[in-house]
């Protein structure tokens, strides 16, 4: 809830002020939180934020495709009516894929390839890899138990599953070349085929996530601030 080393207190001039715990952030009264901490995070704070009437814009929503936590947000959520955002993230293509639950989607594939610096070294020694000379696969397998190996890493395969009803086939490679953080996807369904791939620049600060997120958590800030007559999308 904050980063700041030196503790204040809470006080009426919030917009000054730190919380360090839940119920001094309740005290505050606010009326959307973005949550940015970890999956943990997300099954710890934000049901009881959402029994407590606050909106939560969620970008770690990989906890999201845990049976137990989902239900719980789901219920905090309808019993006191505030809302759950979860923001494209580091990739295109999701009003398509809602569009296209309405028919069923068939398969959902997810191929991500980054560079080995970006995943956590322990991770790694755990799937058996302990040196990236060139382009490796560290995982393939099914997108609920990747969100909980790479919780750090791939949080739009639970964007993906959440929006098409699927759960994703996932492909995860590092390699030590590359300069970009790239998702290749497919999308199969009566209606369409899609192909999509996306090419991001590391965050300056934090390169084992795209700078696309930060900004698709901006505009869906923008989305909600602004008050507009007119919208672009589905």
């Amino acid at each position: 809830m904050c980063r700041a080393t030196k503790e204040v207190r809470c006080s009426k001039q919030w917009e000054s002020s730190c919380c360090r715990d839940i119920e001094c952030l309740l005290e505050a009264k606010p009326e959307l939180i973005v949550e940015e901490a970890s999956q943990q995070a997300v099954k710890e704070l934000v049901p009881k934020l959402l029994r407590h009437g606050v909106d939560v814009a969620v970008l770690s929503v990989g906890a999201l495709l845990g049976r137990d936590t989902y239900r719980e947000v789901l219920e905090a959520s309808r019993q006191s009516r505030a809302s759950v955002y979860i923001p494209s993230g580091t990739i295109a293509g999701i009003d398509a894929v809602k569009a296209l639950a309405n028919v069923g989607v068939k398969r959902v594939v997810v191929r991500t390839y980054k560079n080995a610096q970006a995943f956590d070294r322990s991770t790694l020694e755990k799937l058996g890899v302990r040196g990236v000379r060139g382009r490796t696969m560290i995982y393939q397998g099914s997108g609920e138990e990747a969100v909980r190996l790479f919780s750090a890493n791939v949080n739009i395969i639970a964007t993906l599953a959440l929006a098409s009803g699927v759960i994703p086939w996932v492909e995860i490679y590092a390699d030590p070349d590359l300069e970009r953080n790239i998702h290749e996807i497919e999308i199969e369904s009566n209606a369409s085929r899609i192909h999509i791939r996306v090419e991001n620049v590391p965050h300056p600060q934090n390169p084992r996530t795209s700078y696309l997120a930060a900004l698709s958590a901006i505009q869906l800030l923008k989305q909600l601030t602004t008050k507009t007559k007119i919208n672009i999308g589905s």
